[in-house]
């Protein structure tokens, strides 16, 4: 059994759920919050911060109807739509409400939806299929991502207390996706902007926070794998403690 003072794992039942866009919000000029809302989110559960959804963009008319067909998800043969990972950024189980955000970037499905999505449309989506449960047990937090990670980061930094601290350095491609994060903890932010600064390099100039330290490095496979060698060899950082997931990869396989 898991200790509550332990980072552990939590699997959940995977449910697809059909939902209704609520409302839209222009968080900044690239990145827009997609309110949903139905009543197919009975029951969600997402626990950890970092958590994943698969959201579904339908391309054609098959794809569509075999995404309304919930007996398709076992046919191999069935259209299969384009499916991408996005956070949780906040769920209201007293109101109903999922809020996922999404950069606007490219011409790929899930930033094309989001672009011209509007209230009464539906999405559908899956998961989470588990969380990753980080207790408080933290004096201080190192994290470390892009554009994708900016919900998980928001979501961690809203979660934790006063008497914590946290350094983040987020890389973007363009500074118009910069945004202001919430929290109760002493937060200091490093925005780059990629191709202008380096985020290996500048992670290795970072001053580390004091006290028993979690890191979390999300962005391109490749790199969060550099990162999480630099952070373990360089820094010396507890390996039980260094979390660095890849959001997407150069070959564009990922969104």
């Amino acid at each position: 059994m898991n200790s509550p003072q332990s980072i552990h794992r939590v699997m959940h039942e995977i449910k697809r759920r059909k939902l209704k866009v609520l409302r839209v919000t222009e968080l900044t000029p690239l990145m827009r919050r997609i309110t949903l809302q139905g009543p197919e989110l009975a029951g969600f559960i997402s626990l950890g911060t970092d958590d994943h959804v698969k959201l579904f963009f339908p391309q054609t008319a098959q794809e569509q109807a075999a995404l309304e067909d919930l007996t398709a998800t076992s046919d191999k043969d069935a259209p299969r739509p384009p499916m991408r990972d996005y956070t949780p950024r906040r769920y209201d189980e007293s109101s109903g409400e999922l809020d996922i955000d999404f950069v606007l970037h490219g011409e790929g499905p899930a930033a094309t939806w989001a672009a011209q999505a509007e209230p009464g449309q539906f999405l559908h989506i899956a998961g989470p299929k588990g969380s990753m449960v980080v207790p408080d047990m933290f004096d201080s937090y190192l994290l470390i991502g892009d554009e994708t990670a900016i919900p998980a980061i928001a979501r961690r930094l809203e979660s934790l207390p006063a008497n914590r601290a946290a350094l983040v350095v987020v890389e973007v491609a363009n500074p118009q996706v910069q945004q202001v994060f919430d929290s109760a903890a002493q937060v200091d932010v490093i925005w780059i902007v990629r191709g202008e600064q380096n985020l290996v390099d500048v992670t290795r100039r970072l001053e580390m926070p004091e006290g028993k330290l979690y890191a979390w490095v999300a962005t391109e496979s490749a790199l969060s794998r550099k990162l999480r060698r630099v952070l373990l060899d360089e820094f010396g950082l507890q390996e039980d403690f260094v979390k660095a997931a890849g959001y997407w990869k150069l070959d564009g396989t990922e969104e």
